[in-house]
């Protein structure tokens, strides 16, 4: 009978999750377990919880190996378990990996690739596990619409000036591994455009007068500018959405959205005659 910990409980989430909860509960744990960054636990114990967050991760994050889980249990991974059965060819979720020095995987027999690479885009720091692979470490401080059109940049790379390119749709702590070294990414802010994930967030103001009225403004995006139809009676924090106008996934070919969230200026200062409107409104309780 298996003692493993249930793999819900270990990252903090239930059955009904969506994939993006899961993954967001996943990127908490691992920080907070991380071996190199965790605080007041003995490193054994970091590096145990660790590989049982990423364990969970790998099956939950995975539609076949969550549904085998889910009817299951930690069976369907041992070999002859119940998720196996009338196969006769032992689990098929059997996986192995070995650094290049030869080392076996210490978070187990599951399907990472390199553990540590996962981890790239949001970890910082080089981890005890891979100290035998070092390879140098350079950074470069992108702009951010740079990050997101993908550029081309030269660098001196062990004494010599080399032309690199940084892919489009790179992200705030993005690792490259170019081979012969590593390169992390750190992007300026811009003036208004927000970044998550590949989505794109801005604030916009509008007149008092047009959210009553409507009317219509134009926006800027990470291409283009679009005009912005402002329905009459908008409110103050409506998010409006422009599909399709966000970061474009090199992975999945799709690209994600734009959000322009509505905020209204109310003036502080009326006209006689403004406060005369207000009044005819206010007693109509407009």
């Amino acid at each position: 009978m298996t003692t493993k910990n249930d793999f819900y409980d270990i990252l903090g989430i239930n059955k009904s999750s969506s994939s993006q909860e899961i993954k967001n509960a996943y990127r908490k744990k691992a920080l907070e377990w991380h071996p190199d960054r965790h605080q007041g636990t003995d490193k054994e114990e970091a590096e145990r919880k660790f590989k049982e967050i990423n364990e969970a991760y790998q099956v939950l994050s995975d539609s076949s190996k969550k549904s085998a889980y889910d009817n299951y249990g930690h069976d369907a991974f041992s070999p002859g378990g119940a998720g196996t059965r009338g196969g006769g060819q032992g689990s098929p979720f059997t996986y192995t990996w070995s650094s290049a020095g030869g080392q076996q995987n210490p978070f187990g027999n599951m399907d990472f690739g390199d553990p540590f690479d996962i981890f790239e885009s949001f970890f910082g720091g080089g981890s005890s596990f891979r100290q035998q692979r070092q390879v140098p470490r350079y950074s470069v401080k992108l702009d951010f619409l740079e990050a997101i059109k993908g550029v081309t940049k030269e660098f001196n790379i062990e004494g010599s000036r080399r032309k690199i390119k940084i892919p489009a749709g790179v992200d705030e702590g993005t690792r490259i591994n170019f081979g012969d070294f590593m390169l992390s990414i750190n992007i300026a802010p811009h003036e208004f455009f927000e970044r998550d994930g590949d989505d794109i967030y801005m604030n916009v103001t509008i007149p008092y007068s047009m959210a009553i009225m409507g009317g219509a403004i134009e926006v800027p995006t990470i291409d283009d500018k679009v005009k912005l139809k402002i329905r009459n009676g908008t409110r103050s924090g409506t998010m409006i959405r422009l599909k399709g106008k966000g970061v474009l996934n090199q992975n999945r070919r799709t690209s994600g959205d734009q959000y322009v969230k509505i905020n209204i200026l109310v003036p502080d200062k009326l006209t006689r005659e403004q406060k005369s409107l207000i009044e005819e409104m206010k007693e109509e309780n407009l």
